[in-house]
């Protein structure tokens, strides 16, 4: 199986990617969507895309991918109930408590994790076939080999073109403390895509210092089928159709055996941030666009001047319509439009002064976006059509035999040809191409007779193809926590005592795991492969349990028979993830998107809430630095600055000989809830809250 999964904001999206010849589209609800500024769609909507999509042996997605608080579950387990009945094929959902609830509710329903879910090994995919999941969206940071691994338990979908977060899925949470926009909740302001500068390693300079370039794989997507992928999925829930038109048709013709340079270029002309880079899943090469943001097309020439005017030689024939960005030194200067043609180039009217030697990008092709929207894939049938004197009308096709309510009299004067019945035939709705046979017998028909006929026979034919579904629900379990508030202390600390409670050791390079004392948790971050967290996992003797950040921790933790303190990054928000988690785990860890009082209603034993010392807001599983190791100034805090002053700690560790890095808020936490306290000294952060700054989403 070679599934290509194309992305969809709004219906006409959803229907310009399977006509573009994608096997399956992911879209959001109203409710739910992990891209709330998409436009979504409602039921209504999501029922002629699911009906479009099967008529052309296709499928639909429906994420339902956001995190849900305690009030909202109902209208969740509706959304989901909509979601199934309107035909969708599978629901993403980033939390496994509530999908376990949902195969409670409706057995046959089939979900997917999603990439929020943070599965990154075997043991997150044994969680995940173990809660009803059949399929995993892995985490964008799995590397080739352990993708292989994974690949063995459930099936995996990869992402091989789009946009990249900058932090692990999942574990992001700086759009919600900087800005109270949670990311987890859909409303993610991007704040890594804005300028920031860094004291040290040469990024003092203030330039779009966390800004991935996009993905793009390629050719590389043989390595994942390889690999046992099954779905090679495209994000852009946010873009326009003429980019996921151009993304589905060039990896439509690499997956057929093409090289597709043809379609390569309209790609990258619709959306191309930073020159693409191939992923972490092939190591980290060429992954930030540091000096420029968004979109830069694709190189067409230099400026010179000629005739006293902008010149650009190019073999590009440049139309009215196109647009341009100005590059110098890398840097953007502005951008232009075409200002009439030559035989050797065009020139240019741009918004600012340029110099000889800027490149000319052009970043909207009007001409090819236009072609690229073509659609290349209609469903074929045959269709039979009788009318004959002294008979009903009837249609056949697909094993369908379609008869009308009277018979047919014999015409006077006029008669209906047996052209005149193939042409309205022919007349189908898309995404149906009907080779149309007539038999005509001198019968009268009156064409609004005879096209409602036809009508009649689309909807019959549509039906019997792309049938409706009718699920039977059970009522959703019952889930009740009782409400026993604790009051013990756990602090992370990366060395030393803690102050008092009980001991989370963080360390700074996992080689050498600090000695622990009696009672002690071992912190794992949430990004692990297979074989690191069975490596650590074995030298962790003397350890009373593990505190881990993803779902992982919770087949890990049974494998090695260590108790379980599931971290902050289970984002438990609700009551199901809440006692799901007091089910496995000796203590949990509330998420810290919920204010103080939401976190109350969550109140059972085991219960943590984090309420003092560091925030951390991200995880970044590669080198902000672009891995120039020899220049390394062995630092294990770096303070990160944004445009408006403020100070973000950036602290290094080491997993496997690899560093990775955190970034922690502007400002420590000083919460004081209402039930067990959380504290996180493991980062040196200082001061107060600055300007926009939020100590907890509300969100």
């Amino acid at each position: 199986m070679r599934e290509l999964l194309a992305p969809a904001g709004d219906e006409n999206t959803a229907k310009v990617a399977l006509l573009a010849g994608a096997d399956a589209v992911y879209l959001g609800m109203t409710r739910f969507s992990a891209r709330s500024a998409a436009q979504n769609l409602d039921g209504e909507a999501l029922a002629r895309v699911a009906e479009f999509a099967h008529l052309l042996g296709a499928k639909a997605y429906v994420a339902l991918n956001t995190l849900v608080k305690d009030g909202e579950t109902e209208d969740f387990f509706s959304s989901a109930r909509l979601a199934w009945a309107c035909g969708a094929d599978a629901l993403l959902l980033q939390d496994i408590f509530l999908g376990r609830a949902l195969k409670a509710m409706c057995p046959e329903m089939v979900l997917h994790l999603s990439t929020q879910g943070g599965c990154c090994n075997e043991y997150g995919a044994r969680v995940a076939k173990e809660y009803g999941f059949s399929r995993v969206v892995l985490a964008r940071e799995t590397p080739l080999a352990e993708i292989a691994r994974v690949s063995k338990i459930a099936e995996t979908e990869c992402f091989v073109q789009g946009a990249l977060c900058t932090s692990f899925s999942g574990q992001c949470y700086f759009s919600s403390f900087a800005g109270n926009n949670s990311g987890n909740r859909g409303r993610c302001k991007q704040p890594c895509r804005k300028k920031y500068k860094i004291d040290g390693m040469g990024c003092e300079k203030e330039g779009y210092a966390l800004s991935t370039c996009d993905l793009c794989v390629g050719k590389k997507i043989e390595k994942l089928a390889e690999a046992g992928v099954v779905s090679f999925k495209i994000e852009g829930r946010m873009r326009r159709p003429e980019y996921v038109a151009a993304a589905v048709k060039y990896y439509r013709a690499l997956l057929g055996g093409e090289d597709g340079k043809k379609e390569f270029p309209a790609l990258v002309r619709a959306y191309n941030r930073g020159d693409y880079t191939r992923g972490l899943a092939f190591g980290q090469e060429h992954f930030l666009s540091r000096l420029v943001q968004g979109h830069i097309g694709e190189r067409v020439g230099e400026v010179s001047l000629r005739g006293g005017k902008y010149f650009c030689k190019s073999a590009y024939p440049a139309g009215p319509a196109d647009g341009f960005k100005i590059l110098r030194g890398g840097r953007e200067v502005c951008g232009a439009l075409s200002a009439g043609n030559a035989e050797d180039g065009f020139y240019l009217s741009p918004s600012a002064r340029l110099l000889a030697g800027d490149e000319v990008r052009l970043t909207t092709d009007a001409r090819t976006n236009a072609a690229v929207l073509s659609p290349v894939r209609a469903r074929k049938i045959e269709v039979k059509v009788r009318l004959v004197a002294g008979e009903v009308p009837q249609a056949e096709c697909e094993g369908l035999v379609f008869r009308g309510d009277a018979t047919l009299e014999r015409g006077k004067t006029s008669f209906v040809t047996e052209e005149e019945a193939e042409a309205c035939f022919k007349k189908c709705p898309a995404p149906l191409l009907a080779e149309v046979t007539a038999e005509a017998g001198s019968a009268f028909m009156p064409k609004s007779a005879l096209n409602g006929f036809r009508r009649g026979f689309y909807e019959a034919l549509i039906a019997r193809l792309a049938p409706q579904r009718e699920p039977a629900f059970r009522p959703v379990p019952a889930c009740k926590l009782t409400p026993v508030a604790g009051r013990e202390r756990a602090e992370i600390v990366e060395d030393g005592a803690p102050s008092a409670g009980i001991a989370i050791r963080k360390p700074r390079d996992y080689a050498r795991l600090p000695a622990p004392h009696a009672g002690d948790y071992l912190y794992l971050p949430p990004f692990l492969t297979t074989e690191e967290a069975e490596d650590i996992l074995s030298r962790a003797e003397g350890y009373e349990g593990i505190y881990c950040e993803g779902y992982y921790g919770l087949a890990l933790a049974e494998a090695y028979q260590k108790k379980l303190f599931a971290g902050t990054g289970f984002n438990l928000t609700n009551r199901y993830a809440a006692a799901g988690a007091a089910e496995r785990a000796e203590k949990f860890a509330l998420s810290k998107e919920l204010s103080s009082a939401e976190q109350g209603r969550l109140a059972a034993r085991g219960a943590f809430a984090l309420a003092e010392g560091a925030v951390k807001v991200m995880d970044l599983i590669y080198c902000p630095f672009e891995k120039r190791c020899g220049q390394c100034d062995g630092r294990v805090f770096h303070t990160l600055t944004d445009e408006d002053g403020r100070a973000f700690p950036l602290r290094k560790y080491r997993v496997n000989g690899q560093c990775r890095f955190e970034v922690y808020n502007c400002a420590p936490l000083k919460a004081g809830p209402p039930l067990s306290c959380l504290c996180d000294r493991s980062a040196a952060v200082s001061g107060t809250p600055t300007k926009g700054h939020a100590e907890r989403s509300m969100l």
